[in-house]
């Protein structure tokens, strides 16, 4: 089969496509011949560092966001079947190679593709979706009427986490340029800081819970508009900026959240695509042989919403 694959460290020309064995599903494993796969920011924080979090180094295929159609199933497996259309964010944060025509992961990885999304749609949404819910829903708890403030909002992940905070009735503070702000709002969002003119920390208050993409300064900042008994859930892992003490000090959770697989999440989010309550933008799409200008793009950090490599 086909991959995207990289030999060392570096910048996106060390993507080069490559021949490679197409793997066979073991048990409890699908074997999924890929349609799309979603570009995330790990992935070309990986290829910089030519390291995954899990140890891994080159020669690595890289990607975690799939979608596609199951070929084949292991030994054991019941909850797919050949020809059946899924999704899915597999084996996360270990190697999934999804930079690739073939993939294989446990069956539990993945699920049914949402009625009403093609491949490229339905790739883009996996590991954003999932880092958005477990963050809102499962790490805090987001209830009708409390007041959420999203960092980088019209990003991969927080376009999509605007859009679950609102159908958990909350009330949605955002942090995007102003030439964002109208997506925004039409994904629900109730208020809006431009990042470029406005300081939030001075002009956000009350909040229940933040969504924090950015770090650094960011956490600190955040914790400003947190009411006492808030939350603050980081999405980078944190350093010697990260305010653990000044946080306990101010009566506020302060935490780091790592997304991992999850196949009742996914029916979740797949619960709010077909019910027209959560709709995912594709930025850019290229094909599987141009990832090295998807990954230029990405690191440029001015997408809206995500980016797709077609395989």
């Amino acid at each position: 089969m086909r991959a995207v694959s990289q030999d060392r460290a570096g910048a996106p020309d060390v993507l080069k496509v490559v021949e490679t064995r197409r793997p066979e599903p073991g048990r409890g494993e699908v074997l999924v011949r890929v349609h799309a796969a979603g570009v995330n920011p790990a992935d070309w924080k990986t290829r910089e560092r030519g390291v995954f979090a899990t140890g891994a180094t080159p020669p690595f295929i890289l990607g975690f966001d799939v979608a596609g159609v199951v070929e084949a199933v292991g030994a054991g497996v019941t909850l797919f079947g050949p020809g059946d259309a899924v999704f899915g964010m597999p084996r996360f944060p270990y190697p999934a190679g999804a930079y690739a025509e073939y993939i294989t992961a446990p069956a539990r990885h993945f699920a049914p593709r949402p009625r009403g999304l093609d491949h490229v749609q339905a790739g883009a949404l996996p590991l954003a979706s999932l880092t958005a819910w477990q963050a809102l829903v499962d790490t805090a708890d987001v209830q009708p009427g409390r007041r959420v403030l999203i960092h980088a909002a019209a990003g991969g992940v927080g376009h999509l986490a605007v859009q679950i905070a609102k159908a958990r009735g909350a009330y949605v503070i955002g942090t995007a340029g102003a030439a964002k702000h109208a997506l925004l709002r039409s994904l629900g969002a109730d208020e809006l800081v431009d990042h470029r003119t406005q300081d939030f920390a001075e002009s956000v208050r009350d909040v229940d819970v933040v969504l924090d993409s950015i770090g650094g300064s960011s956490w600190a900042r955040s914790l400003r508009t947190l009411r006492r008994g808030g939350t603050l859930v980081s999405l980078l892992p944190p350093d010697d900026t990260f305010p653990a003490r000044q946080a306990e000090e101010a009566g506020v959770r302060a935490v780091f959240m790592l997304v991992e697989p999850d196949h009742l999440g996914l029916r979740e989010i797949t619960d709010l695509v077909e019910s027209g309550r959560l709709r995912v933008i594709v930025d850019t799409v290229f094909p599987l042989e141009q990832a090295a200008r998807a990954h230029e793009l990405g690191e440029a950090g001015r997408t809206t919403g995500k980016i797709v490599l077609t395989v």
